[in-house]
């Protein structure tokens, strides 16, 4: 686990040219052999970064209780997915940023990554099945991944107004998102 903490760091703050075997290795006092022992190789410990990021986010998705109502559930899920940026913020480029020039994930890595999103596609099931939202065509959970990807990610970057409650806005953001996409709201255009 230290090990890919550290290499995550190495990416974020200093970019794909400074994550080699042997700085990881030295940064959490081990041996080079040991890394290659662990992950084969650079390739094996990108992989292992890559797959290590999404089950951190899946795993805090899938900890978010349910509360019986897919609105308010949709919300606590969009509020775990920032707590998950900002609790390992140098994971998150790993996933999405194109952190590592020339990383494909393979198949099975592209399964995981996607299974994270689990709970985000149980949620809006089930307002969908029970009549809370109308989503005719699939697009809500993808719509609802991008509101909160990208709110994340301008606040990663620093790229939002100075001085602005980032918690209650992005909440505030969640909210408004998920009452577009509500049957109510069907009627109305949005």
């Amino acid at each position: 686990m230290r090990l890919l903490d550290r290499a995550g760091e190495l990416l974020s703050r200093e970019g794909a040219a400074a994550l080699s075997l042997r700085r990881v290795a030295a940064d959490v006092g081990t041996s080079t052999t040991a890394v290659y022992s662990l992950f084969g190789g650079k390739p094996g410990l990108v992989r292992a970064l890559y797959l290590e990021a999404f089950h951190r986010l899946g795993t805090r998705l899938r900890a978010v209780p349910a509360t019986g109502d897919p609105a308010e559930d949709l919300v606590r899920l969009g509020i775990a997915y920032r707590a998950s940026a900002l609790a390992d913020p140098h994971l998150y480029a790993v996933m999405f940023g194109g952190a590592i020039p020339g990383f494909e994930p393979d198949d099975d890595a592209t399964q995981h990554s996607r299974a994270a999103l689990d709970p985000l596609l149980a949620v809006i099931g089930s307002g969908v099945h029970s009549g809370v939202f109308t989503d005719t065509d699939g697009t809500m959970a993808v719509a609802c991944w991008a509101i909160v990807h990208g709110l994340v990610s301008l606040e990663l970057l620093g790229n939002l107004p100075p001085g602005l409650d980032l918690a209650a806005t992005y909440e505030r953001a969640l909210r408004a998102n998920t009452a577009g996409w509500m049957a109510a709201a069907a009627g109305r255009e949005v």
